[in-house]
C-alpha cells in the first residue's frame, strides 16, 4: 500500500498501509459482476440500466449499480459492528481494497478492506 501510494502520488496510502501492516488480518468485501436492479434510476450515470457499459477504472471497475453499492455498505456495516461487539478494533478502508484488488487478492470489481486488530489501544483511532 505504501509503494502504491508513492508510485501513484496519492496521499494516506502510507498511513493506512502502516495500519494494515500492524493488523492481525484484513477482511475484504467486494462486488463482482453485480447486476443492476433494473430501476432505471440514473444513479450510476446511465438513464437506463441496460445502457451501462462496463469498463475497467484506474482503481475499481464500473459503473456499479448504486443499490448494489448500498447493499455492500450494509454488509460492511454489519461486519464492522459484529467485530466491534467482539471487541475487535477495525476500520473500513478504501485504500486497502484498491491494493488488494491490484494484487489479485480478491477477484472483484469494487472492494473495501477492513483491517482487524486486538491490542490494548485501537490502532486506527489516533492516526
Amino acid at each position: 500500500m505504501v509503494s502504491y501510494g508513492e508510485e501513484m502520488g496519492k496521499n494516506n496510502f502510507d498511513r493506512d498501509g502502516n495500519n494494515v501492516k500492524n493488523s492481525l488480518a484484513v477482511l475484504l468485501i467486494g462486488l463482482k459482476e453485480a447486476q443492476s436492479l433494473g430501476l432505471n434510476c440514473g444513479a450510476c450515470g446511465y438513464n437506463q440500466c441496460t445502457d451501462r457499459i462496463s469498463h475497467m477504472g484506474s482503481e475499481f471497475d464500473g459503473p456499479q449499480c448504486a443499490f448494489r453499492l448500498l447493499d455492500m455498505g450494509i454488509a460492511i456495516g454489519s461486519a464492522v459492528k459484529t467485530a466491534g461487539m467482539m471487541n475487535v478494533d477495525n476500520r473500513i478502508m478504501y485504500r486497502a481494497g484498491v491494493v488488494a484488488k491490484k494484487m489479485g487478492l480478491i477477484d472483484a470489481d469494487f472492494v473495501m478492506g477492513i483491517p482487524l486488530s486486538i491490542t490494548g489501544k485501537n490502532i486506527y483511532y489516533d492516526r
